[in-house]
């Protein structure tokens, strides 16, 4: 690790409670990997509003049945295609597909792009996972 700073933190009492509570729920082993944990966050999404390229998953779930859906993810896909690093198909069951596309590029891109899929008819879930390259953290 770079160098290591240390700083004071004041907080309310009640609301310090409850971080421990969270922190101890989500298996940290103390309060500064837990604040690291959410300053990170913070920046990862603060680079989503910046120019310059992120990086995240598209995760849609859709009935494979439904007539042309497939073409239409497929032909999409290929408009986009300068953004798409790599997607995973999964059968859930008879009827229902999951579909992980790994995105990487310009967060407006990235944005139109989920946002297309999402609106196809018999999409039935469509959900933006971002993330970042990892360059600025």
């Amino acid at each position: 690790m770079a160098g290591l700073a240390r700083f004071g933190v004041s907080i309310e009492d009640e609301l310090l409670k409850k971080f421990d509570r969270l922190i101890q729920q989500e298996g940290y082993l103390n309060r500064s990997e837990a604040i690291r944990d959410l300053i990170r966050k913070n920046l990862v999404e603060k680079e989503w509003g910046e120019k310059g390229d992120v990086a995240g998953g598209i995760v849609i779930v859709y009935n494979h049945e439904k007539r042309e859906l497939v073409n239409k993810i497929i032909d999409i896909q290929h408009d986009f295609h300068e953004i798409i690093i790599s997607s995973q198909h999964v059968h859930l069951d008879k009827q229902n597909c999951l579909e992980v596309i790994i995105v990487k590029g310009e967060a407006k891109r990235i944005g139109k792009l989920a946002d297309t899929l999402h609106s196809l008819k018999g999409i039935k879930h469509c959900t933006l996972a971002r993330a970042t390259t990892g360059k600025e953290l």
